[in-house]
């Protein structure tokens, strides 16, 4: 039986949105202007496109129906209150009264609809298309609330992973979303100068009380991270948002502070199953005992992260921790599998890693891999690609293997299909039909299992155990994206399920 499970919130000042990394004081922080380094700039202001270059827009001109805390528990924002249905199959929405959009339009009912036909629309709904792909379809019921419908019964996690990965967009502002914001976030665009800087000003109107805290937030763009730093530490800004785990450590060791969020993302080494060797299964399944995990933490991103032989964030309701420790770094256990395979030694060499050479965390732990294989006598070169030649052979599975992170891995399990190499159909990589079916339908059971908790465990357990048996991807460790290193005396920080920048609690030290 299908329990009846809604959620219902108290005032909005009761429910917190959001936990916050803030220290204790004595006194609340004070705004005035947040300057930010990002060491590139935005590609557009649609929050659909959910592109990382735009992490640093996304929470501070948009909110979403709902947010999730750093645990993962479902909280109110634009949606005060929703209820599921006790079969799963729809949920109802209800919005907060009086919210406006800086154009003077409602956030209502016909705003949330004509956010819900973009996201449906393939090309329109970018990154959330997939997301709404359980929908079937939604009806207005009054100016606040709005039914979604599903195509099936859906687990209640997809459900509200669905509503926090929908902001609210103003029907007025939808078509020309790519160049000019339609959100009713805490901030409001004031410039843009392309390559330069974005500078954002408080929403006069904005719904949460005495937020933003800081008036004004500019988005400054460097030329890469060692630039980034050297504003930090001569005081030209005040915050680096996106730089990288080695820059922050050293940072951090100078006495400023580095703020990790609850969404990391997973570095997988992807494997091209349609090329040379890794068409044989014992020899994939090799990797997942060949890849020195801590040494691949340690030389490419500091130390900062967890190893993890499965492809989840540790907040991941699949994710288990035993699978370290199975197929934990075993040159033995490896060197057994590839005996199995059947293949000679130049067979097994017979293969390239694919190295981002733009990056230098790819390079060194690509380098890790290349060092083991000497250890058990085969000799692979790394084919060193940049720029827009590395990302064309990514994503289109030109390739033998290759490191890549993947993101979406600390929410409902199936979200993890949105990256590419883990699609379930269309892959660029692996092709289509499927080449691994029980994958499929790890996948589907994991999407229509709904209760009791011991069978959505099974699931979760069902889902591990086929990945790492079809080993298309060996997932190393996850590292930090949107690491935040301030300044000493900055104040409020808010952890984001997604480690989007989240500027409206920030200020500084009274």
């Amino acid at each position: 039986m299908i329990k009846r499970r809604s959620i219902l919130a108290a005032t909005a000042a009761a429910a917190p949105l959001l936990a916050s990394a803030r220290p204790a004081r004595a006194q609340a922080p004070r705004g005035g202007t947040l300057r930010v380094a990002i060491t590139a700039d935005i590609n557009n202001f649609d929050p659909m496109a959910f592109s990382t270059v735009n992490f640093p827009l996304i929470k501070n001109l948009y909110d979403s129906l709902l947010e999730y805390t750093p645990q993962g528990e479902a909280v109110p924002s634009l949606a005060e209150a929703w209820q599921i249905a006790p079969d799963n199959a729809s949920v109802t929405l209800t919005l907060r009264n009086g919210v406006k959009f800086p154009s003077g339009g409602a956030v209502d009912s016909a705003a949330v609809a004509a956010t819900l036909k973009k996201a449906a629309d393939p090309q329109k709904g970018r990154n959330v298309y997939a997301t709404m792909s359980i929908v079937k379809d939604w009806t207005v019921l009054d100016p606040r609330t709005v039914r979604i419908d599903f195509k099936a019964p859906v687990p209640t996690r997809q459900i509200t992973d669905l509503l926090q990965f929908m902001p609210v967009l103003d029907p007025a502002g939808i078509d020309t979303i790519d160049t000019k914001p339609a959100g009713c976030g805490p901030y409001v665009l004031a410039e843009r100068a392309v390559g330069n800087r974005v500078r954002m000003t408080a929403n006069p109107g904005y719904w949460r009380a005495d937020q933003p805290l800081c008036k004004e937030l500019v988005l400054q763009v460097f030329s890469d991270d060692q630039a980034a730093s050297a504003a930090l530490e001569t005081g030209a800004v005040d915050i680096i948002y996106g730089g990288t785990s080695r820059s922050a450590v050293r940072l951090k060791s100078a006495g400023f502070q580095v703020i990790e969020g609850p969404g990391p993302l997973v570095q997988v080494f992807r494997i091209n199953t349609t090329r040379g060797p890794f068409r044989t299964e014992k020899f994939r399944q090799a990797f997942n005992f060949l890849i020195d995990r801590a040494s691949v933490l340690r030389v490419g991103y500091a130390g900062m992260g967890q190893v993890t032989a499965l492809p989840w964030a540790p907040v991941s309701p699949a994710a288990d921790p035993s699978y370290n420790q199975l197929y934990a770094y075993d040159i033995e256990k490896g060197r057994a599998l590839l005996g199995q395979s059947g293949l000679s030694a130049a067979q097994q060499a017979e293969w390239k890693i694919l190295t981002n050479g733009g990056d230098e965390p790819s390079v060194l732990i690509s380098q890790v891999v290349q060092a083991t294989m000497r250890r058990i006598g085969l000799n692979v070169d790394l084919d060193l690609k940049q720029g827009a030649e590395y990302i064309d052979a990514l994503l289109t599975g030109k390739f033998d293997a290759t490191f890549g992170g993947v993101g979406n891995v600390q929410k409902f399990p199936s979200r993890l299909t949105t990256n590419s190499i883990y699609r379930t159909s269309n892959n660029p990589v692996l092709g289509e039909p499927h080449p691994f079916p029980a994958y499929v339908a790890a996948i589907q059971r994991v999407n229509t299992t709904l209760a009791p908790d011991s069978a959505v465990k099974a699931a979760y357990d069902n889902l591990n155990k086929v990945l790492v048996e079809s080993a298309f991807g060996i997932p190393t460790n996850t590292y930090q994206f949107g690491l935040i290193v301030a300044a000493r005396n900055v104040r409020g920080f808010t952890l984001d399920i997604d480690n989007i920048l989240v500027g409206r609690t920030v200020g500084f030290a009274a």
